[in-house]
């Protein structure tokens, strides 16, 4: 009897996963920065921050912070933003291999998936929100139109044989 309990011991500690599991549920808004006029590669992204500022102003500017999936993460061509929840108002900040740091204008937060264009300019960065149907490019977008045509016919549908039922 105490073999079997150390076998099923044994068994179960082996069957239990040994890394610890971390769940995040849910999407989080993003920010993507398409950038212009690094000359075709000439000139490359080295790091960059986002500050996040409540003022329109951006005078209480403070960086995102990094934690867990939150934080501006950028390659040599662009940079790509997730937070839990953005601020109203942004600023970003980025090092280029020229080794000049270019700070932009402050910016308004476009939505839960926004895009904006980014300008390379010689002492600093223009940030221009860049028009997207993004919530028709996601499945929550395209459910959403399927439901509405759905209904729209059943409704039509119904219509229709109410009217045929009573011409008769």
């Amino acid at each position: 009897m105490k073999k079997i309990k150390i076998f099923f011991l044994f068994l179960v500690l082996v069957i239990l996963p040994s890394n610890i599991v971390m769940a995040d549920t849910g999407p989080k808004p993003q920010m993507e920065f398409i950038f212009q006029g690094t000359d075709e590669g000439e000139l490359q992204i080295i790091r960059g921050e986002l500050y996040e500022c409540d003022q329109p102003d951006c005078s209480d500017a403070a960086p995102l912070e990094k934690l867990g999936p939150q934080g501006l993460y950028c390659d040599t061509i662009g940079c790509r933003a997730t937070a839990y929840g953005f601020a109203p108002y942004h600023i970003l900040e980025v090092e280029f291999s020229d080794e000049v740091t270019r700070r932009s204008n402050v910016f308004e937060t476009g939505g839960f998936n926004s895009r904006y264009t980014v300008t390379v300019q010689p002492n600093d960065l223009l940030v221009e929100k860049k028009f997207s149907l993004s919530i028709l490019e996601s499945g929550v977008g395209i459910f959403a139109c399927i439901c509405i045509l759905g209904i729209m016919l059943i409704s039509g549908m119904i219509f229709f044989f109410i009217r045929r039922s009573k011409k008769k």
